[in-house]
C-alpha cells in the first residue's frame, strides 16, 4: 500500500520531555559494552559515577517519540519497516544527568517506488534550565512495502559518501555478549524481536537480533576507544546506514578512515562476511555547522 502523505503533513508531535539520571547514563554505557574491561581508563569513566561521562549516542534514545508511525492513518505496513539510517548532531556535550525537552517533526518522506519509502523524523533536545540546544537526532525508517505514492514531502538529509577504497587507518573488534540485546532493551526498546526466539522466527530470523541502535552505540564505543581516546566532547556527530542485523554474541569489526576533523567508518561481521553498518561518518571537533534538520532555537514549550 502507499503512504498517506496528507497524514504526515498534518502530523504535530507533542512536546517531548525527559529527565534522566546518572543511572540511565551508566545503563546505556553498560548496554553497549562499556566496562567489559573494568580496569581500562578509557571505559571506566562511562560506567562509574565518579567524574561520569555520557556517550554521545545516548541521545538517540532520549525524548524518544515512540512508535508513532503505527497509527493506521499513515498507511505504514509496520511489519515491513526497518531502521534505515541514524544521525545525531551534538550542539553541546550531554551531561551525566539532566532534564530535557524536545521539539520533533516529520523532516521528509521519500518515495522510492517499488523499493518502498523513507520516513525521516527529526527532533532537537534542549536543556530545560538554559533552553540551549543539546543534541539533534534524525531517525530514518525504511518502509519497504509502502512506495509508489508519486511525490516527496519535505526534504532528505544529504547522503554520506561510501567509505574509501583504501585500507582503513584503524580497526577494532568489539565482542558482543550473548545477553547484550536483553540488557540494551532495558533502555527503551522492548520490541520482542530482540528477546523472543518465537517472535524472531516469525520475522524470519533463527534467533533474536541486536537492536540497530545498539550497533550504532557500538560504533561510538569503538570510536571512543580509538581515535577519540575516551573524550566524548570531541565527537560532534555520528551518522550511518544500517545494512544487516547483528546477532548477540557476534564479533563486530569497526574500520575507520581518519580524515582529520571527520572519520569515515563501517562495521562488519567477518564470520558471516557481511557489512552491518555502512556509509558511516563522524565529525570531530567544534568547527562544524549544524545540519538543516537540526533546530537551534527552542521556541515555545507548548
Amino acid at each position: 500500500m502507499a503512504l498517506n502523505l496528507e497524514a504526515f503533513e498534518r502530523r504535530k508531535f507533542p512536546l517531548l520531555r525527559q529527565r534522566y539520571t546518572d543511572k540511565d547514563t551508566m545503563l546505556y554505557a553498560v548496554s553497549i559494552g562499556f566496562g567489559q574491561d573494568p580496569l581500562s581508563p578509557l571505559e571506566l569513566p562511562f560506567v562509574f559515577e565518579e567524574d561520569l561521562k555520557a556517550v554521545p549516542t545516548f541521545a538517540a534514545i532520549l525524548c524518544h517519540p515512540g512508535v508513532w508511525t503505527s497509527d493506521p492513518a499513515f498507511g505504514v505496513t509496520r511489519q515491513k519497516v526497518v531502521h534505515g539510517e541514524q544521525r545525531i548532531f551534538v550542539h553541546q556535550p550531554l551531561a551525566p544527568e539532566a532534564e530535557l525537552f524536545a521539539h520533533a517533526s516529520v523532516y521528509g518522506v521519500e518515495d522510492k517506488g517499488e523499493k518502498g519509502a523513507i520516513i525521516h523524523a527529526a527532533r532537537t533536545m534542549f536543556d530545560q534550565t538554559t533552553r540551549e540546544p543539546v543534541v539533534s537526532v534524525l531517525h530514518s525508517s525504511f518502509a519497504r512495502a509502502d512506495g509508489g505514492f508519486g511525490r516527496n514531502l519535505g526534504r532528505a538529509a544529504e547522503p554520506n559518501q561510501p567509505c574509501p577504497a583504501t585500507a582503513p587507518d584503524f580497526e577494532i573488534d568489539i565482542v558482543t555478549r550473548p545477553e547484550q540485546a536483553l540488557i540494551y532493551r532495558l533502555n527503551i526498546d522492548r520490541n520482542p524481536l530482540h528477546a523472543s526466539p518465537a517472535y524472531a522466527a516469525r520475522a524470519g530470523f533463527d534467533r533474536p537480533i541486536l537492536h540497530g541502535l545498539c550497533t550504532y552505540g557500538l560504533a561510538a564505543r569503538a570510536l571512543l576507544l580509538t581515535i577519540a581516546k575516551g573524550d566524548p566532547n570531541l565527537i560532534r556527530s555520528v551518522e550511518c546506514r544500517f545494512s544487516r542485523p547483528v546477532f548477540p554474541g557476534e564479533t563486530v569489526r569497526f574500520q575507520f578512515w581518519d580524515q582529520g576533523d571527520r572519520v569515515s567508518f563501517r562495521a562488519r561481521v567477518e564470520a558471516r562476511d557481511v557489512t552491518v553498518l555502512d556509509a558511516g561518518r563522524a565529525l570531530l571537533g567544534p568547527d562544524h555547522q549544524a545540519p538543516d534538520w537540526a533546530m537551534t532555537e527552542a521556541g515555545p514549550e507548548d
